[in-house]
């Protein structure tokens, strides 16, 4: 018959007296083990009970994280899904397109409603180079809109565009 231990906790382990030995005979333990580990069963291991369980939990977590970064490259690369910003950028751009067209025809008005309109245009269409094309319209103030102290460098661009396709 095997011996018995009575274990009692101290400050330092686990003190245990092994029943029917003299008194004084003590072993310290290093630590505190279950009743499992001393008879010599093995500890249960709850994870893969679990896994036991529910064999198909881990290919349905990874088929899940796989479907979900590919509906994610999928999205965005061929069902034009846009971040907030790039759809915010893309609308200031769409706005700013949308005031240019509706400006540079207004700018062309006022260019061609001028004294001696024809000789102007002449004139502007000599001038070879863009940049000087466009100072001509801001120094000419034809594309300064009531309420602003400067021309929009687009409204200046477009009505350039336009003026030197006339004629």
């Amino acid at each position: 018959m095997p011996r018995k231990v009575l274990y009692r906790r101290t400050t330092c382990g686990v003190s245990g007296e092994v029943l029917g030995a003299p008194s004084g005979s003590r072993r310290v333990l290093s630590g505190p083990r279950s009743a499992a580990a001393r008879s010599g069963e093995r500890i249960p291991d709850i994870k893969a009970q679990l896994m036991k369980r529910y064999p198909s939990l881990k290919p349905g977590i990874w088929g899940a994280v796989i479907g979900a970064a590919a509906i994610s490259v999928i999205g965005f690369s061929s069902f034009g899904w846009t971040l907030g910003s790039t759809a915010e950028r893309m609308a200031k751009e769409q706005a700013q397109n949308a005031v240019v067209a509706v400006l540079a025809p207004i700018c062309v008005e006022k260019f061609q409603h001028q004294t001696d309109a024809a000789t102007k245009l002449v004139e502007f269409k000599k001038v070879s180079s863009s940049w000087d094309r466009r100072s001509i319209i801001e120094k000419g103030g034809w594309a300064t809109m009531a309420g602003t102290d400067a021309p929009s460098s687009a409204v200046v661009t477009a009505c350039a565009e336009r003026l030197g396709g006339l004629l």
